[in-house]
């Protein structure tokens, strides 16, 4: 049985015992004390008998203001709602994730009349992307005589999935970019005068280069002619984010998996603003996920679906995998942005020697992303023994980053060493500048 005494049980149970005081003179009273309890007991149970299920015109739903993103307020809604001609007093209790932040209660008592409904408002942050179970939300209900709460459950479990934050990334992009940021990377991308793509003919004005003068108009027309150009668009852009041992690494509340993919979305972002296609790869020991590069918000959705269960592993990636998979399935020349992390030797001679599967067709950057500022570890002064110890590893990991990176531009790739807070702006910035110089 699953119930509670309400206040009137107790109540009623502390009027029977009055005539106690008066026992000792009448000793038949107390008699009538246990048979007025006894009945009391039956019938709170026959109350409870009588009214524990709640009747089908009686439901819940639950509903959600946005889908869950990771460090966002999710507002949860419950909705109950009562078609029958009865009123109802409840106490529910929402069996929410208990992984999920609470910011405020989840119990409330309501009276809902017959033919109405009640809403009941709570907040819930994610801290994790991933999927999550709702439970039922339990009810207790006032029985009819209102001896006791009757408890069941209304509506139903449900699953729910966690995204990558898409307001973080479009904040990274706005922080990169500035205070123009939402046509910083159109206006760059119409830019005339710059770039491979032909725009237009227009007159010879000083100071335009000679190579630009169309002969054959200038010709036609009697008068110099040169070409216009602007940056291309619908370009292809690749993101392989490692999804290995080293990504594991938390810095603060997250790891650098998730950091990397809240950079990653801000990218695509911006690729979305300069025209271009840009695509995702995850990768471990093998590939683990692969969206082809496209534009426009269903894609970007099909990107937050496929990044919201991925997890790092503690394994070694197999950069070789990956590229080889890149070089047979990207046919067109691509930017690819390799986000990773290098620490000994090894992996960074794997990862070189497997960037030769890229080239030249396409156009690597290397990312490594390190757990804190190394150069300002080195440049501090050690108080202690232990801080030569970490300076002098710190040192060591330096020079085989810059030995290593080094490596990637003489093959004629790009390469850049940050840390998770300066990572979104550099990546934005050397996109950017790719675009400018016409690289691809």
């Amino acid at each position: 049985m699953r119930f509670v005494f309400s206040r009137r049980f107790f109540i009623l149970l502390a009027i029977g015992f009055i005539p106690l005081s008066l026992s000792w003179s009448l000793p038949a009273l107390r008699y009538f004390v246990l048979v007025y309890d006894v009945l009391l007991l039956a019938l709170a149970l026959i109350d409870y008998f009588v009214s524990r299920k709640l009747p089908a015109g009686l439901t819940m739903t639950r509903k959600f203001n946005k889908r869950f993103a990771i460090g966002d307020d999710t507002l949860i809604n419950l909705r109950i709602e009562n078609i029958t001609p009865e009123s109802f007093r409840l106490h529910i209790k929402d069996e929410f994730p208990p992984e999920m932040k609470l910011s405020e209660t989840r119990e409330a008592q309501v009276k809902i009349e017959g033919q109405t409904f009640v809403d009941f408002f709570y907040n819930l942050t994610p801290p994790r992307r991933g999927k999550y179970e709702f439970g039922k939300t339990a009810v207790r209900s006032l029985s009819k005589l209102g001896l006791v709460w009757c408890q069941t459950d209304l509506g139903k479990a449900e699953t729910v999935k966690v995204y990558p934050n898409m307001r973080r990334a479009k904040e990274m992009e706005l922080k990169a970019l500035g205070a123009n940021s939402y046509l910083a990377v159109q206006r760059k991308a119409i830019r005339r005068g710059e770039g491979r793509e032909f725009e237009s003919m227009r007159d010879y004005v000083h100071g335009d280069e000679l190579r630009h003068i169309s002969w054959t108009a200038t010709a036609r027309r009697a008068r110099l002619t040169t070409r216009q150009y602007q940056i291309e668009r619908d370009q292809t852009v690749l993101i392989a984010i490692d999804a290995g041992r080293l990504m594991t690494g938390r810095i603060g509340d997250e790891t650098k998996f998730d950091t990397a993919i809240h950079a990653s979305l801000a990218l695509m972002s911006a690729a979305a603003r300069g025209g271009d296609n840009c695509g995702l790869m995850v990768f471990g020991r093998k590939v683990k996920k692969y969206l082809p590069p496209q534009k426009g918000i269903a894609h970007v959705d099909a990107v937050l679906e496929a990044l919201h269960d991925l997890e790092p592993e503690l394994i070694e990636p197999s950069y070789a995998r990956a590229f080889q998979f890149v070089s047979a399935n990207l046919k067109k020349r691509a930017f690819v942005v390799i986000l990773t992390d290098l620490v000994d030797k090894e992996s960074s001679k794997e990862l070189i020697n497997s960037l030769k599967l890229l080239r030249p067709r396409h156009l690597p950057l290397v990312v490594t992303i390190g757990d804190r500022d190394l150069n300002q570890t080195v440049s501090e002064v050690p108080k202690e023994l232990k801080d030569v110890f970490t300076q002098s590893a710190a040192e060591e990991i330096i020079h085989q980053r810059e030995s290593a990176l080094r490596l990637v531009e003489t093959l004629g790739g790009l390469a850049l060493d940050v840390t998770t807070n300066s990572l979104a702006p550099r990546l934005l910035e050397t996109y950017l500048r790719v675009k400018e110089r016409g690289l691809l």
